[in-house]
C-alpha cells in the first residue's frame, strides 16, 4: 500500500482521542487483511504509540492472576494505537 492509501485508511478507521490525536483499534486494522502489517508499521513510523488498555480488572477471584500478571500483559498485543495529530498534517 502507498503512504496516502494508508493515511486515508487510518483516517477512516480511527476516532478522535483525548490527546488531540487519533486512536485506531487493532481489531479494525487486522480486519483490513493482508495489509495490516503495513498499516501498523506506518502508524509506528508516524509516532503512533501502542495502548494496552489495561483496566483495573477484578480485585479478587478467578481472573485476578491473569489480569495482574505483568508477563502476560507484556505478551498481549496492544488494544489500539494512538497517533499524534501531526500524523495527519495538523
Amino acid at each position: 500500500m502507498e503512504d496516502d492509501e494508508i493515511r486515508a485508511l487510518v483516517g477512516r478507521l480511527s476516532r478522535r482521542h483525548a490527546s488531540g490525536g487519533r486512536a485506531i483499534a487493532r481489531a479494525a486494522i487486522m480486519a483490513e487483511g493482508e495489509d495490516a502489517t503495513a498499516v501498523i508499521d506506518w502508524i509506528l513510523a508516524h509516532d503512533g504509540q501502542p495502548e494496552t488498555g489495561a483496566s483495573a480488572g477484578p480485585a479478587a477471584g478467578l481472573h485476578r492472576r491473569r489480569v495482574t500478571d505483568a508477563a502476560a500483559s507484556a505478551a498481549r498485543p496492544p488494544v489500539r494505537y494512538v497517533l499524534p495529530a501531526s500524523a495527519f498534517g495538523a
